[in-house]
This record gives structure tokens, C-alpha cells and sequence, in this order.
């Protein structure tokens, strides 16, 4: 899990090129969860709710960080995870980042290029956890769902317990068995290093 606020100079700077190095060799997937930034625990204008709309801008601020500052050009294998941050905004973010990068490239730092689009970038290299997002569901196939993974959250207060099968039921409806299976399973054990067929066998009543 990494801090939303680095110590030292953002993300995007190649003090952190060993670091990102070492991960990728390693196959381990660094996380950005919400609520570990500085600028979610600053006061938000309108009503104290307000603020539970805008927690998951500090995990888009560092994906945006890390796409357009040129880490994944240079880190092509890296694995991140945007972790309870929701995913229904992820489809309108990758094309907020392509409508920028195509008309203001040259805003990037001098000479710093992408060989990609920015949402070749997020679609590849960076996963998505969520929990209450039906929207996620819905929109899965304007993005990369190979990179999308349901979790419940318990036991918090934003926790789907427990109504997730109720819930679940409703909200995948839409989707293939291909799609369902890789969102609530499959994605995050081809993450994780999880067989999926042991844990099965582990689980399975006596």
C-alpha cells in the first residue's frame, strides 16, 4: 500500500525508477487506496456529506500522475491498484485524458512523449476495485474489465454485507458469464498469484 502523499518529490519523477523497477521484477502490485492523501482530510466546501462524494479524487489525481507523467512509458509492466475508489468515472477519465493529451501535449514536461494514448496506459496497467457501483457494471466493456475487481468492504459502513448476493445478482445482469466471473474472481487471483481451483477445493463443505 503506498501513501497517497509522497515524502519526497511526486511520483512521476525518476527518483522513484528503481523503485518502480523493483516492483515490476518482484510482480508486485502496488496500491493507492482512498483516504491516504493530504488533500482528503482538507475541508470541502457545502455540507459534511459533500465531502464523501470527493474522496475518490486523490487516487485520480495519482493515476493521472502516473499515466501522463510518463511512468508506465518507462515501467510498461508496472502494476497498480486504484483500490475502493469506485469505477463507474474510469470510461470518462481515459477520455478526459485523451481529449487533453491530443490537444495539449506539449503542456508535458519538455520533451516527454508517450508513445501511447493515456488510456492505453490505464487500460492496461492499472486495476480498479469497487464495491456499491452498479455504474461499474454497466459501462465494463468502455474499458479494459480484465482490470476490474468487485470487493464488499466489510465490515465498513460502505460494506455491501449483506445483501452482496442480492445486490450482485442485480447489478451483473447485464454482463457475460465471461465477465462476471473475471470481475468477482478471476481478475484479482490472476493478480494476486491465487489459485482459484485450491481455495475452491479448501472452502468446499465436508
Amino acid at each position: 500500500m503506498m501513501p497517497g502523499n509522497p515524502a519526497v518529490e511526486d511520483y512521476d519523477s525518476p527518483v522513484y525508477d528503481e523503485f518502480w523497477e523493483a516492483a515490476t521484477e518482484l510482480g508486485l502490485p502496488l496500491s493507492f487506496h482512498i483516504l491516504t492523501h493530504k488533500s482528503d482530510r482538507e475541508k470541502t466546501r457545502g455540507p459534511a456529506m459533500n465531502a464523501f462524494l470527493s474522496i475518490v479524487r486523490g487516487c485520480q489525481d495519482v493515476m493521472g500522475t502516473l499515466v501522463l507523467g510518463g511512468v508506465f512509458e518507462r515501467h510498461p509492466k508496472l502494476k497498480i491498484v486504484c483500490v475502493e475508489a469506485d469505477a463507474g468515472w474510469v470510461p470518462h477519465y481515459m477520455y478526459r485524458m485523451d481529449h487533453a493529451y491530443k490537444r495539449h501535449r506539449h503542456w508535458l514536461p519538455a520533451g516527454q512523449q508517450l508513445s501511447k494514448l493515456p488510456s492505453e496506459y490505464f487500460a492496461e496497467n492499472i486495476y480498479v476495485t469497487f464495491q456499491d457501483d452498479w455504474v461499474a457494471f454497466k459501462v465494463a466493456n468502455l474499458l479494459n474489465w480484465k482490470r476490474l475487481m468487485w470487493a464488499n468492504d466489510f465490515p465498513h459502513s460502505d460494506s455491501t454485507w449483506p445483501w452482496s448476493q442480492e445486490m450482485l445478482k442485480e447489478h451483473t445482469r447485464s454482463l457475460s458469464e465471461a465477465q462476471r466471473d473475471a470481475i468477482l474472481c478471476h481478475n484479482v487471483a490472476a493478480l494476486y498469484g491465487i489459485e482459484v481451483d485450491a481455495l475452491a477445493k479448501e472452502v468446499e463443505p465436508q
